[in-house]
């Protein structure tokens, strides 16, 4: 017989967390590679500004909803559109790094899982603005619409031309919107609360605002949604085995990862 002194032995197929500074340097990259890659595609002012007119017609002919509408109900009182520009300005980065830290320290296998997608989704959605340059609706005079946080504030960009720590002209996909998707995902299937489906508040209200604040298109949420789902689809979350007794939480196991080399 085992001693009672003696350690258990661990759980089979157990998730151990990842080494900190390692996952400090892979999460600082991922956020550097969103803030600074999509420069890279810079200068390409008129193609984007043609493919904004494009898209634009395109969600006529598709008969979504116009984004003017959104707009319209955010201007019926300053304090309003003012919380919409600083949710823009302020909660996407911080809430995506929270939503890292929890699983990281509560849910290592759901971290690995979570950083893997999140990296895939970010590394596609810089190859858009090579191949495909759309300047925001706030830029397009002929929409009626107002770029709320220029008028309002607060706002992080600066004028175009001047503005060299982000490409505006970048807006398909919206990770603003992909990102805050994954993070309702990722907390729907790492947590068991009654609650939890309530963390699709998050990316509900980062649509409308990226849309009424005139920073990006339903098009931009609807490819940023579609390029989720397919890394999603190649990286699978960790499946629970056992419960233990007590408080209900569960043994993780972790899958293959779908891609080779996709948690270095």
């Amino acid at each position: 017989m085992r001693s009672q002194s003696e350690p258990a032995a661990a759980e089979p197929g157990a998730i151990a967390r990842p080494p900190l500074v390692r996952e400090l340097l892979l999460v600082a990259g991922l956020f550097l590679v969103y803030k600074f890659g999509r420069q890279l595609a810079t200068g390409h002012t008129a193609e984007a500004l043609h493919n904004a007119h494009r898209i634009w017609d395109l969600e006529r002919t598709l008969h979504l909803p116009s984004e003017v509408d959104v707009q319209s109900a955010l201007l019926h009182g300053d304090t309003l559109v003012h919380l919409a520009n600083t949710y823009y300005a302020t909660v996407h980065f911080p809430a995506t790094l929270a939503f890292l830290v929890w699983l990281y320290l509560k849910r290592p296998a759901h971290y690995v899982w979570a950083r893997r997608v999140l990296a895939l989704v970010t590394a596609a959605a810089l190859v858009l603005p090579f191949t495909f340059p759309l300047a925001p609706p706030r830029m397009l005079a002929a929409t009626g619409l107002v770029d709320t946080a220029r008028v309002y504030g607060p706002s992080v960009y600066g004028p175009p031309s001047s503005d060299h720590l982000s490409n505006q002209f970048a807006a398909m996909p919206s990770l603003h919107f992909g990102w805050a998707l994954m993070v309702a995902i990722g907390l729907i299937v790492a947590t068991r609360s009654r609650w939890r489906w309530l963390w699709l508040l998050h990316p509900a209200i980062t649509l409308l605002v990226i849309v009424g604040t005139a920073n990006h298109y339903w098009l931009d949420a609807i490819v940023a949604t579609a390029m989720l789902g397919a890394a999603l689809a190649l990286i699978h979350p960790p499946h629970r085995t056992a419960t233990t007794a007590g408080r209900g939480t569960r043994h993780l196991v972790s899958e293959e990862p779908a891609l080779v080399g996709a948690g270095r």
